[in-house]
């Protein structure tokens, strides 16, 4: 009688996700921030929030700016 009051349940198991550690997650979390600067330098350099002056970008990834199906002219 003891033993069932003392073991956890499966409720109680499914109310806590595992723990995860950081040594775990910063490939993902690298990952992540590289697609994201992929896409800005790809759908989102068009000059107004341009990080690089000029046209060089646009112009490097314009024919891929296409292939994805991102308007730019």
């Amino acid at each position: 009688m003891q033993d069932a009051i003392t073991a956890p349940s499966a409720l109680t198991e499914r109310l806590y996700p595992p723990a995860i550690s950081l040594r775990e997650i910063w490939p993902y979390a690298l990952l992540a921030v590289a697609l994201l600067v992929q896409l800005y330098f790809v759908g989102a350099d068009e000059g107004a929030t341009s990080l690089v002056p000029g046209h060089y970008v646009h112009e490097f990834v314009h024919d891929g700016r296409h292939l994805l199906g991102f308007p730019c002219h």
